[in-house]
């Protein structure tokens, strides 16, 4: 266990050190989110007037919560970015050969990636209180809601380090990244469930997204309701997503990158 907990250290340094160190890693996961925050939050504020609209804190607020679970998400699928960089660099074949505990090393990547995205939440809720985004939740709501983002970071990261270490290179962007932004945009991003018609309210309704984000927006406003699905759903991907990223490891030994 000391062993896996130094090796995980030395690999989450790394990859913290050369993020901040270089703005074309850092930069790109602070300004999408404000982004999408501004362009969503500000550009289609009218929607908050359509008839049926019944979210009690406002557009902002409503907006905040996707892009705070996007921006986790997405989190996790630039740290698969920076390990299949890794992987074409030649440093993660020597990691490999040098780390005695290699599941030390999926915890490193992990660890860089959640204290990256801790950076990003808290520029996010800075800017959006700024706003003036309105926060009917107490502060146990608000655990619950950044838990919940968290839960979701975790998730986008094993997802994005399983992709990465069965394919092993950049070119694997795609991969990473379509089936994260097609599930999130086939949730209720824009408008409440209720309002959504046809098959994308048929596919919403099933889509889990949808929980996390109905979740986060009852305990951003201060009424909870459908957390323990959202935090179910959650634990279930990461769980699974675990399964999905340690299989990469071992495919990654088989190869020959050990």
């Amino acid at each position: 266990m000391t062993r896996t907990l130094a090796v995980a250290e030395g690999v989450a340094w790394r990859v913290l050190r050369n993020v901040f160190k270089n703005p074309s890693l850092l930069v790109p996961s602070l300004v999408f989110p404000l982004f999408f925050f501004t362009a969503f939050a500000g550009g289609l504020a009218g929607i908050s007037r359509a008839p049926g609209f019944d979210f009690p804190d406002g557009y902002t607020a409503f907006q905040f919560v996707f892009v705070l679970l996007q921006s986790a998400a997405f989190s996790g699928v630039f740290t698969g970015f920076g390990i299949a960089r890794d992987f074409e660099r030649g440093f993660a074949k020597r990691l490999l050969i040098a780390a005695p505990r290699r599941g030390g090393i999926l915890l490193g990547y992990a660890l860089a990636a959640i204290v990256r995205w801790a950076l990003v939440a808290v520029l996010l809720t800075v800017v959006a209180l700024a706003a003036g985004m309105e926060v009917g939740g107490n502060g146990v709501d608000l655990f619950g809601l950044y838990a919940l983002a968290l839960l979701v970071n975790v998730a986008g990261i094993l997802w994005a380090t399983g992709v990465a270490m069965r394919l092993r290179t950049m070119q694997a962007g795609p991969v990473m990244q379509f089936p994260v932004f097609i599930t999130l945009f086939l949730a209720p991003v824009y408008v409440p469930l209720s309002l959504l018609t046809g098959w994308i309210k048929a596919l919403a309704t099933v889509n889990p997204a949808t929980r996390f984000l109905e979740a986060g927006r009852s305990l951003l406003a201060g009424a909870p309701h459908e957390v323990a699905l959202a935090f179910g759903a959650a634990l279930g991907l990461g769980l699974l997503f675990a399964l999905w990223a340690l299989r990469g490891l071992r495919s990654a030994e088989r190869a020959g990158a050990a």
